[in-house]
């Protein structure tokens, strides 16, 4: 073997043993205040700019009869699809019984998830129809690639939520697509998830996929599985996702009502004005939750993007990130939790561009107070492609920000006056009993980030971040271990996913 090729035999030994794959904590618990970006009286502002859209302006309930019905017959006025509501309706609705928390149980009882609270739940990137590596040209997602992903997800200590529409698996039809996805959350990992959202049979083929791995008693008073409802900004919720919603809500599982608001697009140019017709968007999708079952759980999510006004490409930048910060305010003031985007970049692959939006947009997002952030590993392009290697980078970051927002401790054995006195004036605190008791978790250790001397990187075969990242990728794959699932409930699963293909059409629109 050449002296570089076993430098990189022993890069691929240490990248593969960096973390171990076992779970640091479910979730992680926020000791740090969300930063208040905006007062009182600039918040009732955005409230009233809300109120004063769904009064004036109304949304359009677009091929929905009972989201219409419901609705109606709780005060709004409704004529055709179109639909206001008097100052504070939806708000007072979503105030009697939506709750400030709840719980998200996964297939392993100890991987459940508290969203709400002061609790964050990290889950990976949803939606991209594209995939890519650093060993792999990119090109459309197949549903091998989505088991990838979901194996890397839930081999990863960092990432709390198996997630939902990981990548989308285009080989499959769109038709089967969901069956396929929800059967591969619940076999490759045991994790929380995420189910199918476009069409109301679709949902509902979810939930009792979900009430054959838990039990339909179990699902029928828990929450099990969630449902991402996106908003098709501006000011319209389609018969497609609130079918969807309506099927999650009765069954008593969870929703991400998410309004994705572009700027100079899909809505004003202006943060206030994106913040004030998200929040009015949401404020309906919230209610009609309530209104189908009240108490079914529900996140208020964000998501929002400006517009490069030249090429019309959408930007990520200042204004996103204060809307971030501001929606996680009128959550609060809301009283549901909070969902936001996160690790997102519009590069093309894991570079300087890459880390560095993916780092502020993830900053502004955690410091928003956010409870559940989908989107925090391996987003490029803006969302429209999954970076394997980006994905274990930027698990890197998800376990410092856990750190991070453990707080600041300064008990008597934090302030360390004894290894001072220790060590004394010009002494070394590396032997004293308050390093040696500390030093293996003092610090975060990022497997993935070089911190060595240029030497020793040298040495080690000069490979940068994105060639550790795809070593420890081919290494953790190697070594996975399905999680085990009772072969009554396997056999169960692959019986309804066998049926159900059978019932449906191959179509891909």
């Amino acid at each position: 073997m050449t002296r570089v090729g076993r430098h990189r035999s022993r890069a691929r030994r240490k990248a593969s043993t960096a973390h171990t794959c076992d779970p640091v904590a479910p979730f992680v618990v926020r000791r740090l205040k969300p930063y208040e970006i905006l007062d009182d009286p600039a918040l009732d502002e955005v409230e009233a700019a809300a109120d004063r859209i769904l009064r004036e302006i109304g949304v359009e309930i677009r091929d929905d009869e009972p989201s219409l019905r419901l609705l109606k017959d709780a005060g709004a006025d409704v004529k055709g699809e179109r639909v206001r509501f008097e100052a504070g309706v939806c708000r007072s609705i979503i105030q009697a019984t939506a709750p400030a928390r709840f719980t998200q149980h996964a297939r392993n009882p100890a991987r459940n998830v508290e969203i709400g609270g002061n609790n964050v739940v990290f889950a990976p990137a949803y939606g991209a129809p594209f995939i890519r590596a650093s060993d792999m040209e990119r090109r459309y997602a197949r549903l091998e690639d989505f088991e990838t992903v979901v194996k890397l997800v839930y081999l990863s200590p960092y990432l709390h939520h198996s997630g939902g529409t990981v990548c989308e698996p285009t080989d499959v039809p769109v038709s089967k697509r969901h069956l396929d996805m929800v059967d591969a959350h619940l076999r490759l990992s045991d994790k929380p998830y995420m189910g199918g959202v476009t069409s109301g049979e679709r949902a509902l083929d979810s939930i009792r996929m979900t009430q054959i791995a838990f039990g339909e008693k179990f699902v029928s008073e828990n929450c099990c599985v969630l449902g991402l409802i996106n908003v098709n900004s501006p000011l319209v919720l389609d018969g497609t996702m609130l079918a969807a919603l309506r099927v999650y809500a009765a069954a008593g599982q969870g929703t991400v009502i998410t309004p994705f608001v572009i700027g100079g697009a899909g809505g004003p140019v202006t943060s206030a004005g994106m913040l004030a017709q998200a929040l009015a968007e949401a404020l309906v999708g919230i209610a009609l939750t309530q209104l189908v079952k009240p108490g079914a759980p529900v996140i208020f999510g964000y998501l929002s993007t400006g517009l490069n006004m030249k090429t019309g490409a959408p930007v990520r930048y200042d204004e996103t990130w204060k809307c971030f910060l501001a929606a996680g305010q009128l959550a609060r003031r809301l009283g549901v939790p909070f969902r936001c985007g996160s690790a997102t970049s519009a590069a093309k692959t894991a570079d300087y561009q890459a880390g560095l939006e993916t780092a502020l947009n993830f900053e502004a997002a955690l410091l928003s107070g956010a409870h559940f952030m989908i989107h925090a590993t391996g987003n490029v392009e803006g969302g429209l492609c999954l970076d394997l290697d980006k994905l274990l980078l930027d698990c890197e970051m998800l376990g410092m920000a856990a750190r991070f927002e453990d707080g600041f401790d300064t008990s008597r054995e934090a302030l360390a006056l004894d290894a001072i006195g220790e060590a004394g004036p010009g002494g070394n605190f590396l032997a004293t009993a308050h390093t040696l008791e500390r030093y293996r978790d003092a610090f975060f250790d990022a497997g993935l980030f070089d911190t060595n001397s240029f030497e020793q990187w040298r040495d080690d075969g000069e490979l940068n971040a994105t060639e550790r990242a795809r070593t420890k990728r081919r290494a953790l794959l190697e070594t996975y271990e399905q999680p085990a699932m009772d072969a009554t409930i396997s056999d169960a699963l692959a019986e309804f996913v066998k049926r159900r293909k059978s019932e449906l059409p191959d179509s891909f629109a």
